[in-house]
Formats: C-alpha cells, structure tokens, sequence
C-alpha cells in the first residue's frame, strides 16, 4: 500500500491533533484515503478533518475504533496507533504517571487490536501503524515511564507482526528521535540535549511510513542512524550502556 494504492482506504489516525498524526493524516488524504481523525478534544481535529475532507470522531484513543467504522462506511483498513504521552520522569515518578503512560502508549494499542483484528482476520488484510519511538528501541535519558512503555509499543507491534503476518495483517512502528511537535518540548532539557539536535519534521516520519509501507518494512526509521544504534546496542549492551551514561552525565552537569 503506497501513495498511489491508498485510494479509498478507509484510515484511522489517533492523536491527530497535530504533530505526526497531523501530518499522517493529511499524508493518507492526499493519496485518496478516506480518513478518520481522533483526539481526546474535538477543536484539535475539527479544523483539520474539514481541511482533508476527512471525519473527526472524538474521544479515548483506546474506544474509538466501531465509531471509526461506522464513519468510514463500515470498513477500516489502516490503522494508525498514534495517540501517546511523552511522560518524563525517574524511578520515582508518581504511579499515576506509570499508569497513565502504559494505559496510553501500549494499553490503547492491545485494545485497538482486539476490536479490529476480528474483521481484518476474516477478510485477510489489515494494516496496523504503531507510533513508538527511537526510545522503544534505545532508550531515553530522563524519561523512564516513556521509555519503558515505548518499548511496551514497539514489543507489541512485532507480536501483531509475528503472529498475523501469514493471515495478511501488515504492521509497521515508526521510531523517530527527535521530531518538531508539541512531545519534543515537552521532553525539557533532556529532549534539547539528545533529540533537538537531529530533529525533523512531522512530514518526513509521515514520508518514511509510506517508503516503510512500500518495501513491506516493518521497522520505520524516519532516523536512519538509529538502525546503526541499534545494531550497536545489541552487539555489546556494556559499551553501549556505558556510552549512554556519559550522556546522563553531560545532562546532570547542564541541570547543575
């Protein structure tokens, strides 16, 4: 499914009310994709579903999926988990914010699944698009609940993969670092030291999906270093690890 093979798919995108989901949205539209935008507040998505000619259903990412399809005539065809909280914060982060952060970055996506999964199934084809992050890969100073539930995201996306892939479910998780939206400032000085640098904007990661999604690539790496990294990562965590603490260090003598 590329530009040109989206016409008349009918398209759900979570967190739409800017940043990547904006740009996934109008992405999908521009091929002739009917699309479905969602956010928790109707005003975010509104202005944005009369631009692209779209329907916006508000509301909990997590329960929106049979008012999606009811909006797009009965059928959804793509998939796109985008909604998540950018939740930074140590060990002692309030377990409200660990909560939060796994209900909505992987909590959101299993229940997604379990109410499109049924229909995909029995047709043969579905296309699940998980928002993760280069955290979910590596990791990311400052920011413990994020970085544990983006690797929550992107676990759960090579599951789907693993297990749905010989029955036509295609699935994808886009792992960007850095990207201009409201989650990079959100990130505080940790976001400016490790992410800001290299930052990209929201149309590039909308770019990468559809290059991902025409190679029939799981992994979307709107980054593309962040492939070597991971690499690195694997093939010696100690060196690794030991090179990411000396950036915790850089940061902990910037807060000082």
């Amino acid at each position: 499914m590329t530009m040109g093979t989206v016409q008349g798919a009918g398209v759900v995108v979570t967190g739409a009310g800017g940043g990547i989901g904006a740009a996934l949205a109008r992405r999908f539209a521009a091929g002739g994709a009917r699309v479905v935008v969602n956010d928790l507040d109707p005003a975010r998505i509104e202005p944005l579903a009369k631009e692209i000619g779209g329907f916006a259903v508000a509301g909990d990412a997590s329960g929106i999926v049979d008012a999606a399809r009811e909006a797009l005539d009965g059928t959804v065809d793509v998939y796109c988990a985008n909604a998540g909280l950018a939740s930074p914060g140590d060990v002692f982060a309030d377990e409200e914010v660990w909560a939060a952060a796994w209900d909505v970055n992987v909590m959101a996506h299993v229940r997604a699944a379990r109410a499109l999964l049924p229909d995909w199934l029995e047709r043969g084809s579905g296309r699940f698009v998980t928002t993760a992050s280069a955290a979910g890969l590596l990791t990311m100073i400052g920011a413990a609940p994020y970085s544990v539930t983006k690797h929550g995201a992107v676990a759960f996306a090579e599951w789907l993969s693993l297990t749905y892939r010989h029955r036509g479910i295609k699935v994808h998780a886009i792992c960007p670092q850095g990207v201009r939206t409201d989650m990079l400032t959100a990130a505080g000085s940790a976001g400016e030291l490790v992410l800001a640098p290299g930052a990209v904007e929201p149309e590039a990661v909308a770019d990468a999906l559809f290059e991902a999604m025409d190679a029939d690539r799981f992994l979307v790496l709107p980054h593309p270093e962040v492939g070597r990294y991971y690499q690195a990562r694997a093939a010696d965590p100690d060196r690794w690890m030991g090179g990411m603490n000396r950036l915790q260090q850089r940061w902990e003598a910037s807060e000082a």
